[in-house]
């Protein structure tokens, strides 16, 4: 999965990304259903490892299935 759609699926779950104060491949996402944030690399067209995705969605306090079905 792309950074482009672990996004969407993380938009669509209510977390929003906060915004960048300068250049670098990693976004910061906050969740504030659960008041959690932590990072996700935006490497372009690249795949996400599947670790790293579901060490994100556990940081941020989403179950695994809700985020797959999102």
């Amino acid at each position: 999965m792309i950074y482009r759609e672990a996004a969407r699926k993380l938009s669509a779950l209510g977390c929003r990304e906060i915004p960048r104060k300068g250049p670098g491949s990693h976004r910061k996402w906050y969740n504030p259903a659960t008041d959690r944030s932590t990072v996700l690399p935006d490497w372009g067209g690249r795949d996400l490892k599947i670790g790293t995705l579901r060490g994100v969605v556990r940081q941020l306090g989403i179950d695994w299935a809700a985020f797959q079905n999102a």
